[in-house]
């Protein structure tokens, strides 16, 4: 972890003005392509909710913004943040779930696994609750949202990255799914979420960037 030194920080102006702000947050969401990562999916026995979820949290990572965090008057950037997910839990009500992140996708897999069917069966709304180096994941497999939009607290200030999806749907021969990402523009900028969906896409269409060459599939 580090501080991000706000006399030479590009955005410092914009950090003064959107952190004044009553309602600080934005959100953005777009249909993303999914018809070759459902394909590979199901061809190298990769779980969909685990995939998308190590995605979101590689794709994240991978973008220094979505690491920054606000503490007082700082701005602290983390080496690395965790996804920290909504699971169904055997009670059938959600719980959450912080998973440590891992840039291999089947290693991330096999952990989150384990953790999430311990997780299912006791439900505590605590786990990744008082800590900031996370980014908050959520699926809405329902619906095929055009909008959405995560709750937050204002008090003291909340800058963790929410980003959720929802339905996938077929349009024009292509699998689409609708994918939300909300970030507090003291942060970030549309430039930030633009690039966020840019690179999500890169992956969903090359899903083999993914693992590495001694890497072995899920459920073989």
């Amino acid at each position: 972890m580090k501080t991000i030194n706000r006399e030479t920080w590009k955005r410092a102006k914009h950090f003064d003005y959107f952190r004044k702000l009553d309602m600080p947050h934005f959100c953005t969401t777009a249909n993303v392509d999914i018809t070759r990562f459902r394909v590979w999916c199901k061809e190298n026995g990769f779980p969909f909710f685990l995939t998308i979820t190590y995605l979101a949290s590689r794709v994240a990572n991978e973008i220094p913004e979505f690491r920054y965090r606000i503490r007082g008057e700082e701005v602290i950037e983390h080496e690395v943040a965790h996804p920290s997910y909504t699971i169904m839990t055997d009670e059938g009500v959600y719980d959450y779930l912080t998973a440590p992140h891992h840039p291999d996708l089947a290693t991330f897999i096999k952990v989150a696994h384990e953790l999430t069917e311990r997780a299912k069966k006791q439900v505590r709304l605590t786990d990744g609750v008082g800590r900031d180096d996370v980014l908050y994941f959520t699926s809405m497999p329902w619906v095929s949202f055009t909008s959405f939009m995560n709750p937050i607290s204002l008090s003291p200030v909340d800058s963790i990255p929410r980003i959720a999806w929802g339905k996938y749907f077929e349009e024009n021969g292509l699998v689409k799914m609708p994918l939300s990402v909300q970030a507090h523009h003291a942060l970030m900028d549309g430039a930030h979420i633009g690039q966020y969906f840019l690179l999500f896409q890169e992956y969903l269409d090359n899903m083999n960037s993914c693992v590495t060459k001694n890497t072995y599939l899920f459920n073989r």
